[in-house]
């Protein structure tokens, strides 16, 4: 029979995959700055054909073409990537579920690619747009967890169980947090989309008042999206807090809770940012990105947590001791061994 104390090896950790996975994720976060140029420079039709470019596979690169191609140029490229990153996972990936999540990176960016013809061929149609934006920023949580999965710290060593975790749990507080920063960027995306960025033109304030009339749905949407950002500041504000008061030595809690708090500021600032200056192409779409970011650190503080809630811990790999967070198995006794 197998000793109690046995357990069964951890993936080995593959530092070149490990590598690939961060440069597709590295390569996505470009692809939402290339995707959020498009949008911000109004160039989503100055290449109006699908999929090649004026009936040619590279047209002179001037005007908005510059944006509208060269988007489609770093989408091709994201999605070689990732059919790379998927064959690899394939191939040399241990666990069922990380290559499960590899291929869903595949079939995300192929739907993607779709969407982004249909949108040009239909004329930039708001609800195909808006599923456009908001499939890309799905697409980027999930090469950002494939990154977060092949990392050392992920693979090698198991996370110490949280002390002191609190009702509610801190996964749960993180995962709120996750879902309300995507609910606020399907709302950004709908704003951006419906034309509606500057249908209310003062910050903070909303024409001089705290509530603005509701004279239209433009007014409605873009008032909807600032206080809906109250809601998400606070939301991820309060894990993020409390993992710098309870826990501010577990680092790999710590650093993305000091992120959070820094990407919120920075995001309400180009928030306000994007309005005074009238939708300014840097602010529009450096607040299309950071909120890319927001939402793909919520989800690593929701993933890290998760691991480490009390009575959630996967068996330690052979030799790690209670100093390291887990106590060392009880020796097996046999028949015949001394009391």
């Amino acid at each position: 029979m197998m000793p109690l104390a046995e357990t069964k090896s951890p993936a080995p950790f593959d530092a070149w995959r490990h590598r690939y996975a961060v440069a597709c994720a590295v390569a996505t976060g470009l692809l939402l700055l290339a995707g959020g140029l498009v949008t911000s420079t109004g160039s989503g039709l100055a290449v109006p054909d699908w999929p090649l470019s004026f009936g040619r596979v590279f047209p002179p690169m001037v005007g908005g073409v510059l944006f509208e191609h060269g988007h489609r140029l770093v989408a091709a490229s994201v999605g070689v990537l990732t059919l790379v990153l998927a064959f690899w996972f394939a191939r040399r990936e241990a666990r069922a579920w990380v290559r499960r999540l590899a291929y869903v990176a595949v079939g995300a960016i192929l739907v993607q690619g779709l969407l982004g013809g249909l949108t040009v061929l239909l004329r930039l149609p708001p609800a195909v747009s808006v599923l456009h934006a908001c499939l890309a920023q799905g697409f980027f949580c999930v090469v950002v967890i494939l990154a977060l999965a092949t990392s050392k710290g992920f693979v090698a060593r198991r996370p110490e169980a949280l002390q002191d975790d609190g009702v509610p749990r801190l996964w749960a507080l993180a995962a709120i947090a996750t879902v309300l920063v995507h609910a606020q960027l399907i709302l950004g995306a709908v704003m951006r989309h419906t034309g509606a960025g500057l249908a209310i033109p003062d910050f903070p304030l909303a024409f001089g008042r705290l509530v603005p009339p509701m004279a239209s749905s433009e007014i409605a949407i873009h008032f909807a999206h600032r206080a809906g950002a109250l809601v998400v500041a606070a939301a991820v504000l309060f894990p993020a807090v409390r993992i710098l008061r309870r826990h501010p030595g577990r680092n790999e809690l710590a650093a993305p809770a000091r992120l959070l708090i820094f990407l919120v500021a920075v995001q309400i600032l180009l928030g306000g940012a994007t309005v005074l200056t009238r939708l300014a192409v840097v602010p529009a779409t450096a607040h299309v990105v950071v909120g890319a970011l927001l939402q793909a650190a919520c989800l690593v503080v929701t993933v890290r947590a998760a691991r480490a809630r009390g009575g959630f811990l996967p068996a330690a790999p052979p030799g790690i001791t209670c100093r390291e967070g887990l106590a060392p198995a009880a020796p097996v006794r046999t028949a015949g061994s001394a009391a």
